[in-house]
């Protein structure tokens, strides 16, 4: 998985952020202070929106774009400590998750 904060993003990246998300996107009632953005698989990735939604008061959302290794990638809206948070709590709960899975097949 690879990782990025981006904090106070200027306008051009969120208005490019924004034209990659869904239709039907609620774009006004994203905070902008800083954008997480977490790339990785399929799984990693709803995993690491639900640990991020769980953990602090982020908005997180899929951003689309055209990846030939078919990776996705989420950008996760908030305040700078929210979003740093959201993004040590997917580090942390990942780890431990993949730690888990591998003693289990030992």
């Amino acid at each position: 998985m690879e990782f990025r904060i981006i904090k106070s993003p200027s306008k051009g990246t969120i208005d490019m952020l924004m034209r990659r998300m869904a239709n039907g996107t609620d774009k006004t009632s994203i905070c902008a202070d800083a954008v997480g953005l977490v790339q990785g698989m399929m799984i990693e990735m709803i995993c690491a929106a639900d640990i991020a939604e769980k953990a602090v008061g982020v908005t997180v959302k899929d951003v689309r774009g055209s990846c030939p290794q078919n990776m996705i990638m989420i950008a996760i809206f908030g305040d700078t400590a929210s979003v740093e948070s959201a993004i040590y709590e997917i580090k942390c709960n990942l780890k431990r998750r993949k730690t888990y899975v591998n003693s289990k097949t030992d």
